[in-house]
């Protein structure tokens, strides 16, 4: 097993509700995904302030994926403020020069494996010719 790209890791922010049961049945079914994908289980993703998102990428982080339950949350309003926020963490990403590809909301339910797998694959493949993040060049206006 090679090591991981510098600056490759994906961080995926999985709401307990739905995206993380998802998530387990992946790993229950035995399905593979890139080694550098670490999931975090958490309550409510909304819960995460705009400066996290910048955080981890200031760390090294090069992908983030929110999976959370969208409209199906058991939090009124919860996904309508999230998609809020993550306009306004787009905005700053977009003033560091940062590509904003490399935050993504989705849902995710209880036994989408194949939805989840297609999701980490698809952040893999764009952040490994990216290279760390703050490395790519600004897109043109």
């Amino acid at each position: 097993m090679g090591s991981a790209k510098p600056g490759g890791k994906i961080l995926i922010l999985a709401e307990d509700a739905c995206a993380y049961p998802g998530a387990d049945a992946t790993g229950q079914g035995h399905m593979s995904y890139p080694a550098d994908t670490y999931i975090l289980r958490v309550k409510a993703s909304v819960l995460f302030p705009e400066h996290f998102y910048l955080d981890c990428f200031d760390k090294g982080i090069a992908g983030i994926i929110i999976m959370s339950c969208g409209a199906e949350t058991p939090y009124p309003g919860a996904y309508d403020a999230l998609a809020r926020r993550i306009d306004r963490v787009y905005a700053l990403m977009k003033e560091r020069g940062l590509d904003i590809r490399r935050l993504r909301l989705t849902a995710i339910c209880t036994v989408c494996t194949r939805a989840f797998l297609k999701e980490v694959q698809q952040m893999h493949d764009l952040v490994s010719p990216l290279g760390p993040p703050g490395s790519e060049r600004p897109a043109a206006a």
